[in-house]
């Protein structure tokens, strides 16, 4: 049987104001994943955090802290994100001319390495990357912003590079307007990871935080025939 659908809340969407707090919340509510949406506002136009913030919430949670660097240069920067504790660090094919070498540097730190398209980037990119990846991450929506609309036509793109992986031992992560709604076709496509940062943080609290990742789990176990 299929391993249960993986939930990464997005700690983009959360309060900022007391983040160290939220991580806690999300991690006793059930959460798989930390998802840390890294932005430079010059290959997204946001600046939420960086490595030093990430350091500091560390401690607050043992669980994967899955790091997705939409920033571009990347390289420069990767040793900073390992040294903050990230344990899988994810680089956008868009965001450098040199995909590989990207890579090969993220596992050379110790760290799990993955790599994300947006939503008009062809799947074809990262043909030649495969066997150093251990994560694909595709985006449902334009990064940059949560809270935005699900593009369904990526859906399509779920199943092809599903495909393209075959046996390899590489998960693939959804990010951008998942909800309970979304997540059954997400799941049935073949993702095994799906980020959620305002469908989980709704509400206030671990009870609340806890509900909404259950739903989004169950609509997707259910979706490819988990009992759940």
């Amino acid at each position: 049987m299929r391993e249960k659908t993986l939930i990464a809340p997005s700690v983009l969407a959360s309060d900022f104001s007391r983040l160290g707090d939220e991580v806690e919340a999300v991690d006793r509510a059930g959460a798989d994943w930390i998802h840390l949406d890294v932005m430079d506002g010059h290959f997204v136009p946001n600046i939420p955090f960086g490595p030093p913030v990430i350091k500091a919430i560390r401690n607050r949670t043992a669980k994967v802290f899955d790091c997705h660097l939409m920033i571009a240069p990347a390289d420069p920067y990767l040793a900073a994100f390992a040294d903050a504790g990230c344990d899988i660090i994810t680089v956008h094919a868009e965001a450098g001319p040199h995909l590989d070498r990207s890579l090969q540097a993220i596992r050379a730190l110790g760290r799990k390495a993955g790599v994300s398209l947006n939503p008009s980037t062809p799947e074809n990119v990262i043909e030649y990357v495969l066997d150093r990846l251990d994560l694909v991450l595709l985006m449902t929506v334009n990064p940059g912003f949560g809270g935005q609309a699900f593009i369904p036509s990526v859906v399509e793109k779920v199943r092809r590079v599903k495909a393209m992986i075959g046996t390899r031992p590489i998960r693939v992560e959804i990010d951008g307007g998942v909800t309970a709604e979304t997540a059954p076709q997400l799941a049935a496509a073949g993702a095994d990871v799906l980020v959620a940062g305002s469908a989980v943080f709704r509400g206030d609290g671990v009870d609340a935080y806890r509900k909404n990742i259950e739903a989004i789990r169950t609509a997707a176990d259910l979706a490819v025939g988990r009992i759940v």
